[in-house]
């Protein structure tokens, strides 16, 4: 896995509230914009329960692989994986299917996806006039797609998910906190969790230029984190502009941190890893951590509605190596590497877990 080499991009670093803070929804409300859902609904911290479904494993020492089983490997790849694979006739490498995920992956989060259901419509009733049965095919494939995307994306916001991430994040003994995200693409939960924690910094890595400049550099301004205000005690939106954000182009493994962060994050990272490489990932989350500090990881939940979308988004989607796992098989990984699971869960279409080293 080959990165280019970065330094560090202060891409937004105020001290100061901006004077004018766009407002598309106040505390409390949510509204459904064309690309995504605005979310500043505000249960009380106790009130979070209700959208994690925590499964408390005591001890994890007793817990095998026989009860628990192996994840399931998600293999029906996109199309422009196997045509790169055919002319090359090698293995497409793991920088270049990730570069051609994150570019496709964009292209649906900047998507109107109301109107590119509106225009599906349209292409397929024109084709179902004329009868023409090849294209009606693509249509149906296009109309399927642009349908799941609009509701797991968009109106049952799974993807970001901002009440079950503010959920599983919940609780942590922290104070104006350091932050590294690895593999951090547009940096959501980092934003998410400064909300929560203000006054520190988070540190984003990703070893693809176009997640610090597209991913992360289109990522809506006036898109509101729900978090805290230390100087009134009270919930407050959050927008990126406001928030100590470093963005830095790197191979996580030149990564030149010692045990310097209180949260080491990560999200949709660990199921892109065969078994023999496990272990490589989990530690990139120890090693960086102060003593103390927690690793927070997430990953697709094994499921029918994880099956179904990679399936029906397979085009998008399907470029990397990838597994679909239980919140107990990828606790398993994590405590037979050394960690203690201190809450475990999933959230929507996600597993959640935070842990801290032995």
């Amino acid at each position: 896995m080959e990165a280019p080499s970065g330094s560090p991009s202060n891409v937004s670093a105020k001290d100061e509230r901006r004077e004018m803070t766009p407002h598309p929804v106040r505390i409390g409300e949510t509204k459904l914009g064309p690309h995504f859902r605005y979310d500043l609904r505000a249960p009380r911290m106790e009130e979070l329960d209700r959208f994690i479904v925590e499964k408390p494993i005591r001890d994890w020492s007793v817990v095998t692989w026989k009860e628990v089983g192996k994840p399931l490997r998600v293999e029906n790849y996109a199309s422009g994986k196997r045509l790169w694979e055919e002319q090359n006739g090698d293995t497409m490498p793991v920088k270049t299917s990730w570069e051609m995920f994150n570019r496709s992956f964009h292209s649906w989060f900047v998507k109107d996806a109301p109107e590119a259901q509106r225009q599906a419509l349209r292409r397929m009733a024109r084709s179902v006039a004329s009868l023409r049965l090849d294209e009606i095919a693509s249509v149906f494939q296009e109309l399927q797609q642009v349908t799941l995307w609009n509701l797991a994306h968009r109106v049952t916001d799974t993807i970001w998910d901002p009440r079950g991430k503010r959920a599983l994040f919940r609780g942590l003994d922290v104070e104006r906190p350091r932050i590294l995200f690895l593999g951090a693409a547009e940096g959501y939960e980092a934003m998410q969790l400064y909300a929560m924690y203000p006054g520190g910094e988070a540190v984003m890595v990703d070893y693809d230029a176009f997640c610090r400049d597209h991913r992360f550099g289109d990522f809506p301004e006036d898109y509101p984190f729900l978090g805290y205000d230390p100087a009134t005690g009270s919930a407050r939106a959050w927008y990126r502009g406001e928030m100590r954000l470093t963005y830095l182009v790197e191979d996580i493994r030149k990564l030149p941190f010692g045990r310097e962060f209180d949260i080491v994050l990560s999200v949709g990272l660990l199921e892109h890893f065969p078994d023999e490489y496990k272990p490589e990932c989990i530690e990139w989350h120890r090693k960086f951590l102060r003593p103390g500090g927690y690793a927070i990881l997430t990953t697709p939940r094994l499921g029918w509605r994880t099956k179904l979308f990679y399936h029906v988004m397979a085009e998008a989607m399907n470029y990397t190596y990838r597994e679909l796992m239980t919140v107990d098989q990828m606790g398993l990984y994590l405590y037979e590497n050394g960690f203690n699971i201190l809450r475990h869960g999933w959230i929507k279409t996600h597993n959640g877990i935070v842990a801290r080293p032995r």
